[in-house]
């Protein structure tokens, strides 16, 4: 018995630059497994596609005409509930991370970032997974290490942008566990790196990666590479 295709990651760009907003969408339309199914140069025009089109994926630049990528995410979240939006932003500010994460967005992406990357981005944000540019990851641990500079009076500094509930405390007896190998995996974990870069590094197939990932999740009581990054940074992994 033939089984249905699965469908294509449906996806939302917003970004005022009319070129970038093309080349982006012909770089995923390369990917079978992706399907732009519209675009909009700023935060109105983004919501209200947002609720027509209700994609899977919303990929937000930060510097739009007006408000702001950030400051737009409560209207985007409330247009399309179930939609994860990821920032693809220029913007290596910490704040703007900070801003980004409690607004309730699920990754934090530089355009800098290879094609295969960011597809590989996509994915693993739609299984669920925090993806944070790993220009970016440094300053995300750091906070947890209390090397961030002093904010703003007002303002919120990038730990208070993580879940509450992020397991740190008692992490030691799980890095003990970890064979040579899943050590390994959880130093590239901490450097942001993909599975493909992973894979590459250490000469194994990039599905051997993804079972060592979930492995080391298991292993650290954690649910995300940005959790397992936090716990790498603080026992000394970075």
């Amino acid at each position: 018995m033939s089984h249905p295709e699965t469908p294509p990651i449906r996806i939302l760009v917003v970004d005022d630059h009319t070129l970038f907003r093309r080349g982006l969408t012909a770089l995923l339309a390369r990917d079978p497994g992706l399907a732009v199914i519209g675009d909009a140069a700023d935060a109105g025009q983004a919501q209200r596609k947002a609720q027509e089109l209700q994609p899977d994926i919303v990929l937000l630049d930060n510097h739009l005409p007006g408000v702001n990528g950030v400051d737009a995410l409560p209207a985007l979240r409330e247009a399309a509930p179930k939609a994860i939006i990821l920032m693809l932003t220029v913007s290596e500010d910490e704040n703007d991370l900070a801003a980004a994460l409690r607004g309730g967005a699920a990754g934090y992406l530089l355009k800098t970032i290879e094609g295969d990357a960011l597809t590989s981005a996509i994915r693993r944000a739609m299984q669920g997974d925090s993806v944070v540019a790993p220009e970016m990851m440094s300053k995300l641990v750091a906070a947890y290490r209390g090397a961030t500079k002093v904010l703003p009076e007002g303002s919120q500094s990038i730990a208070a942008s993580l879940p509450s509930n992020t397991p740190t405390d008692n992490a030691g007896a799980g890095v003990a566990s970890l064979s040579p190998r899943e050590l390994d995996i959880l130093r590239g974990i901490a450097r942001g790196a993909s599975n493909k870069e992973i894979a590459r590094e250490h000469g194994i197939a990039e599905t051997t990666v993804k079972i060592h990932v979930q492995h080391v999740l298991r292993k650290l009581d954690v649910s995300s590479r940005v959790h397992a990054a936090v716990i790498a940074t603080e026992h000394g992994f970075l």
